[in-house]
């Protein structure tokens, strides 16, 4: 019930409509990779799938943030069920990537942002190799770029509250990763069609 309430507050003050312009609403297993601009983002992407996709779909989100405090940790926990990650190094025998996997293997989907950090000044920096790894090792799961436009402002960085205004999440086409394709290649072709979807009117 909290996640509902929550996702209408995030419709409402961010005024945000999905835009789907390569793919559906459909459901399919997929890796949501998205630009990331404030701390709105994840919540706004799953607010705007429909309820049936946003039970099987769960924000990747840094531990060492959301489990600051009970309110957070509650949230990312039992609201949303968030894929909580270390951002700093830690278990040398453990990695982030396993318990993205040990998510896709039970049928989730993910939304998920490459870049590891929020970008600067509306820019989309250079995607980690995270979004490589899944799709190497989960070849059949589709890779489906969002890019948000506008939540740097209604959530600026620093900012405790929301600032009422518009915004939009743009769906495109899904991607794979190519027989062959290097890394470098393959974050490349994912982090141009992120931006296609910004430079398309």
């Amino acid at each position: 019930m909290i996640a509902v309430v929550l996702a209408g507050f995030a419709r409402m003050v961010s005024g945000a409509r999905p835009i789907w312009r390569g793919c559906t609403a459909e459901p399919r297993q997929r890796v949501y990779f998205a630009n990331h601009t404030s701390h709105l983002d994840a919540l706004v992407i799953w607010a705007v799938l429909p309820p049936a996709l946003r039970r099987v779909t769960r924000p990747v989100a840094a531990r060492d943030y959301w489990e600051a405090g009970p309110v957070r940790r509650y949230l990312a926990t039992r609201a949303f069920n968030a894929v909580l990650i270390e951002r700093t190094p830690g278990d040398f025998h453990h990695s982030p990537l396993d318990d993205l996997l040990a998510a896709l293997e039970r049928g989730d989907s993910l939304i998920f942002f490459p870049e590891g950090g929020r970008g600067k000044n509306g820019e989309v920096g250079e995607f980690r190799p995270g979004l490589y790894h899944l799709a190497e090792r989960r070849p059949d799961v589709d890779l489906v770029p969002v890019y948000l436009s506008n939540l740097d402002r209604v959530m600026p960085r620093g900012s405790r509250l929301p600032v009422p205004l518009l915004s939009q999440a743009v769906f495109g086409a899904p991607l794979h990763l190519d027989a062959r394709e290097g890394r470098a290649p393959f974050l490349a072709r994912a982090r141009a069609a992120l931006l296609q979807l910004r430079d398309r009117p």
